[in-house]
Formats: C-alpha cells, sequence, structure tokens
C-alpha cells in the first residue's frame, strides 16, 4: 500500500493551524507508541491535545492527534524527550524554511523565554527523522542515529552539531514571476511539463502537479513542445492559485479519490482542519499496513508448521508402513513352531505349508540360530513391530488433526478482508489468542490486542425469504455462534470435510425454510470454506441440535448427526449484501459493500 507523502504545501498548511491554535502550549506527557510516532501531550489556556510527529518512512507527518493508545512506551528516545522537556513550554512551531520540509519545534521555561531546546522534525520519506538539540545545536538524542558510515555527507549522532539537509538548489516560485519568463524556464529542455516544474522550482510533489492536472483535465506528463498557449495560459493561472493559496494561508483540507489536498481541488469528503484530515487519511491506512503485514507473517508461520507436521506425519506413516510386516513375523514364526521336527543342523531355509492355503511359504533360518531360536526371533520382531503400530497410530492422528486445525486456522486468516470487515483488528486478535491457547505464541513482540466490543459482530446475510444467515469468522466465533447463539431449531451448515467457517439460517420455531433459502446457505457455507474459488462444494446441514463439540478437541471442533449434503456454489453467494450483526439483537447494521465472489 502506497501513502501520499506530505508535501510542503500540506505541511506549510498543517503548521499555519498548529501555530495558531496550539502555540504557546505546555508539555503534558511525551509518549512513543513504535518506533516512529511520538505524541506529545499538550495544554494551553483553553483547551488540551495531542501533537503527533512521526518519522514513518511513507507517512512522515506532523497534526494533532487523539490521545495514543495505552501501550506500554519503552523507547528511549521518548524517555529522553521527556526529561528534558517535560512542564517545558512549546514556544514556537514553524518550517525552518518556506519551502524545505523541516519542522522545528522550540521550547522555553516559559512563553517569551529564550528557547532552551529544539526538535527537528525531517518530513523527508525514508531519511525522515527526529532530533532533539541543545539551544546551541548540538544533538542530544535522534530517533535514528546516522553514523558516518552511513552517511559522510550528514552524519546524525549525539553530541554532534546539528546540521540541516543540504540546500535546495531549484528556484523559488514567486508571485512576481512574469508568465513569460516562467514557460521559457519550462520549456529550456523537452521534458514532460511535470518533471521540467520540478526540475526547476521548490516545493512541488508529483501528487501536487497530478492533482492541477486533474483540476484542469490536462496531462502533466505531456511533452513541454506539446502544449497549447491556451493550455499554457491554464497552467499559470492554477499556478498563481497555488502561490496565492500558500500566500494568504487559505487552505481547503479535504479528501480526494487519490489521496487528500490542502487545496480544494477534487474534494469528496471536507473537513474542518487540515489535522482532521491528515489523521482520517494516515490513521487507518496505516493501521490497515500493520494488519497486512501481521496476517502476510501469520500466514508463513502457519504454512511453516504445517509444513514441518506433514514430514512428521509421514515418518510416522513409513513407520507405519514397516509395521505391516509384523503378521509376516509372526506367521513364520507360528510355522517354525509348529515344524521344528523338520530342521536339522546346517539347513538354511525350511519350505513350509501355509496354515490356511497350503502354500509353500519359505523361512530363512541364519547359519548361528536354530530353528526355535529364529522363531523366537521372529516373535520379538512382531512384538516390536506391533507396540510400534500401537504407539504410532495415535501419534498420527494427533498430527494430522492438529494439520487440520492449523488448516482451518489459515482459511480464516487467508480470508480476512482488512478493507470490509468489521473490526478485523478483534477477528485476528481472537487467532492470535487461540493460537497461543495451542501452544503457538505467535504474536508479534509489539502487538496489542484491541478492546473488545460488548457484542460479538457475525457476518450476516439475508435469505430470499427474508431469514437471517450469520457466518463466524475464526474458530472463537465459530465456537459462540453455533454453541451460544443458535437455537436448537436452526440449521447448522458446513462445507464437507473442508476447513471453514459455521454458517447459521437462523429460522422461527416449526418453521421450514424454502430450497431457495437453504442453497443460499450453502452457497455462503461454500464461500467461507478453503474451497472458495471451486465451482462446486459439498456441504452438509443439519438442525443445530444435533451438532456437538469434540472434547479435548481444537476450538471449532464439531461432530454432527443426521445431517444432509447439497452442492453449495461459492460463486452464488450474496457475499455483496452481507452485513454486520449481533444475533441476539436480529438487527443488521448496513456496512460498505464488499466486493462479488469470484468464480
Amino acid at each position: 500500500m502506497t501513502l501520499q507523502p506530505c508535501d510542503v504545501t500540506t505541511l506549510r498548511a498543517v503548521c499555519q493551524e498548529l501555530r495558531r491554535d496550539w502555540v504557546p502550549a505546555r508539555i503534558e506527557r511525551v509518549v512513543q507508541t513504535d518506533k516512529y510516532h511520538l505524541y506529545l501531550g499538550l495544554r494551553t489556556l483553553k483547551q488540551r491535545g495531542w501533537l503527533v510527529l512521526s518519522w514513518h518512512p511513507q507517512a512522515s507527518r506532523l497534526h494533532l492527534s487523539p490521545a495514543p493508545p495505552p501501550v506500554a512506551d519503552t523507547f528511549t528516545f521518548s524517555q529522553q524527550l521527556w526529561h528534558q522537556l517535560g512542564h517545558l513550554a512549546l514556544t514556537d512551531l514553524r518550517l525552518i524554511d518556506p519551502w524545505e520540509r523541516v519542522v522545528v519545534c522550540d521550547f522555553a521555561a516559559r512563553p517569551g523565554d529564550p528557547p532552551q531546546w529544539h526538535l527537528y522534525l525531517e518530513v523527508m520519506g525514508r531519511y525522515s527523522n527526529a532530533i532533539l538539540t541543545h539551544a546551541d545545536g548540538t544533538i542530544l538524542t535522534c530517533a535514528h542515529q546516522v553514523s558516518p558510515q552511513e552517511s559522510r555527507v550528514r552524519p546524525l549522532q549525539t553530541g554532534t552539531p546539528y546540521q540541516l539537509p543540504p540546500a535546495l538548489t531549484q528556484a523559488i516560485p514567486r508571485q512576481e514571476e512574469p508568465f513569460a519568463t516562467w514557460q521559457a524556464k519550462l520549456t529550456q529542455v523537452p521534458w514532460p511539463l511535470s518533471r521540467a516544474l520540478i526540475e526547476n522550482y521548490r516545493g512541488l510533489s508529483r501528487k501536487l502537479l497530478r492533482d492541477m492536472g486533474q483540476h484542469l483535465h490536462l496531462d502533466p506528463d505531456a511533452l513541454v513542445t506539446e502544449i497549447t498557449p491556451p493550455d499554457w495560459q491554464r497552467w499559470w493561472h492554477l499556478w498563481q492559485e497555488w502561490l496565492a493559496a500558500l500566500t494568504q494561508g487559505q487552505f481547503t483540507p479535504g479528501l480526494t479519490a487519490q489521496g487528500y489536498t490542502v487545496l480544494g481541488w477534487g474534494i469528496i469528503q471536507a473537513f474542518p482542519t487540515v489535522s482532521e484530515l491528515l489523521q482520517a487519511y494516515y490513521q487507518p491506512r496505516l493501521t490497515a499496513q500493520v494488519l497486512q503485514h501481521q496476517v502476510h507473517a501469520l500466514t508463513q508461520k502457519l504454512r511453516h508448521q504445517q509444513h514441518k507436521l506433514r514430514h512428521k506425519a509421514q515418518a510416522f506413516q513409513e513407520k507405519l508402513q514397516q509395521s505391516q510386516a509384523a503378521d509376516t513375523y509372526r506367521q513364520q514364526a507360528d510355522l517354525l513352531m509348529a515344524h521344528l521336527h523338520l530342521w536339522s543342523p546346517g539347513m538354511r531355509v525350511l519350505e513350509l505349508p501355509d496354515f490356511a492355503t497350503a502354500a509353500p511359504i519359505r523361512v530363512a533360518i541364519p547359519p548361528d540360530k536354530t530353528a526355535l531360536q529364529t522363531a523366537q526371533e521372529l516373535y520379538r520382531k512382531y512384538q516390536k513391530l506391533k507396540r510400534t503400530q500401537e504407539t504410532v497410530l495415535p501419534l498420527l492422528a494427533q498430527v494430522q488433526a492438529q494439520i487440520a486445525y492449523l488448516e482451518q486456522v489459515e482459511t480464516f486468516v487467508q480470508q480476512l478482508d482488512l478493507n470490509s470487515d468489521a473490526n478485523p483488528e478483534l477477528i485476528l486478535a481472537d487467532i492470535y489468542s487461540e493460537l497461543a491457547q495451542q501452544g503457538y505464541a505467535w504474536q508479534p513482540p509489539t502487538y496489542r490486542p484491541p478492546a473488545r466490543p460488548k457484542t460479538v459482530p457475525f457476518l450476516t446475510f439475508t435469505t430470499p425469504q427474508g431469514y437471517l444467515v450469520y457466518v463466524g469468522r475464526n474458530n472463537r466465533q465459530n465456537e459462540l455462534l453455533t454453541f451460544t447463539y443458535a437455537k436448537d431449531h436452526d440449521l447448522w451448515f458446513h462445507a464437507q470435510e473442508i476447513p471453514g467457517s459455521h454458517v447459521i439460517l437462523r429460522l422461527p420455531p416449526k418453521t421450514h425454510p424454502s430450497p431457495a433459502d437453504v442453497q443460499t446457505a450453502a452457497d455462503i457455507a461454500a464461500y467461507y470454506s478453503r474451497s472458495r474459488h471451486s465451482h462446486r462444494v459439498p456441504v452438509v446441514y443439519t438442525p443445530v441440535r444435533y451438532v456437538q463439540r469434540l472434547k479435548g478437541q481444537p476450538p471449532g471442533t464439531v461432530t454432527y448427526r443426521h445431517a444432509q449434503v447439497i452442492w453449495g456454489q461459492p460463486a452464488q453467494a450474496p457475499v455483496a449484501a452481507s452485513t454486520w450483526a449481533d444475533p441476539q439483537s436480529q438487527q443488521p447494521q448496513p456496512q460498505p459493500q464488499q466486493k462479488a465472489a469470484p468464480g
């Protein structure tokens, strides 16, 4: 997921807003929630709030924010900042240069005093950083130390003088510049217009130029030699409009179809402040990015563990194949014991008739053993292989059950839709918790489970006759849905011998669903199974009263009776009409539509 970078235009807008409303302010708390986000608790004469400073490689920025999540702060950087800045006053917040992406915050004992500390936030993509310096510019601490081996041009280390990033060489955009001069600069080299602008002027980003092009319905990547005189005039007027907004500090923040803007172009959702806009844009996307990383990492661990268990199961199966020779050893031993009188010293093979068929069976006798000793040795081998079979069979069953369980969990993880699912963090938290109970403590070190809601929302659909269908999205939800929320007369659906969700068709007492209702529920059960992409999937269904959990087995493992089989078609599942609801309330809450099920 690529995030829109915070450019100079956005920084100027948010700094103007923060300086107007939050300077001066007292520093009441300093909290770092992860290695990229720092929160400063601010208090003015009228209000309290949190200022977030981020040096995230894809989302570096600063803006006002809601309170940070209650996580343990174990970062040295934030502790050093609190030790130096705690209870001081934020006396200024500004860009070091109107066209540079470096913000500096000044701190003093009280407003009007000379600053004692400077906190620099460099908003520069993957080179972003936060640096605390003394008043004389000596670095006290950095969010990310840069050694001379990493950068000979600009190292950033404790105790060294702070150096600003290398100065930009492009010209400063000016409203007073004549149109002819502006056009002449851009047409010196036959570049695309976007490159010509970026190469000649400061403060521009590719996103800003794309927004300009969409606003004008022109291609910003068109060659400057191909732009018509009327289009040059349109570009010039919009250029002047952009500079006027920067000069006058008049911004219109809002989300667009491709990201966000503070200039009012192509807005589909407006926001009263730039801070609220940046919070609404970055926070959900960063959360989804973290969740996506966790989903990917968990999927890899599940597959790796299944691979190990399959190797283990294969070893058990090989031992079982070897143990199948046990009956042969016993048969040969029995034959020898029944015909000991036929053996004489020096015999190496005895050919004896089978007890049942009288077919000749050859029994080899080692040269150092008698027939009796050979029979005893064959009995010992028989007993050993028999014990192996009795030991390995339950172990193989345990391994196969664990593989089936991990396949079930992997199915839920792969089907987790971070964009459409309601509260995907809770679904993933349940999976982590359940795996930990099974002995797989795979939570990331920085993982913090979300707060659990009062009700458990299941994925919900409506059948042609208006009956509700509920779907569990992990094993914990499967357990709750089948054994807590479902009624005895409801119908329970599940893909036959295939990992997937428990599906409940909610029915009033003494009601019989139509074939169309049953087919709809079967299609949904097929879609939310490991065979989602198959054309047809066998689905079993039975009244809930005939479903029982298996004691001693992982959650979600059940047995059932009196089941019927129906073919479910995943492609026909009404995925686009899904909602989230609490089965006890039976009042579905509409959610944004999901994508249609793949065929």
